[in-house]
């Protein structure tokens, strides 16, 4: 299933969570938290200048993994992935 985020919206798949401590201890279910990393898949046009009606550049792109918010965006689920669609504003950092 192919999405297009609209406007300043981005898709994000989240990143697997942990399946064992750093001490080998391995994690159930219930104790995994839900990584706050992931990897952007897909970009909306950006958000409209309502001055020049164009729309201003992502200071992210396709491929670029970043850090977001503990709530960031809303959650779907299809393919049988895990994705979010949030804005940038939600969107803490790229990781190089």
């Amino acid at each position: 299933m192919n999405v297009k985020p609209l406007g300043d919206k981005l898709l994000v798949k989240r990143a697997e969570a942990r399946e064992r401590t750093d001490a080998g201890i391995y994690l159930p279910e219930s104790a995994k938290d839900k990584p706050q990393q992931g990897t952007i898949v897909a970009t909306g046009n950006g958000v409209l200048n309502k001055e020049t009606g164009g729309y201003l550049p992502f200071s992210v792109k396709k491929g670029d993994s970043v850090l977001f918010t503990s709530y960031a965006g809303t959650e779907v689920k299809m393919d049988g992935g895990e994705y979010l669609i949030m804005t940038e504003a939600d969107i803490l950092g790229i990781i190089d």
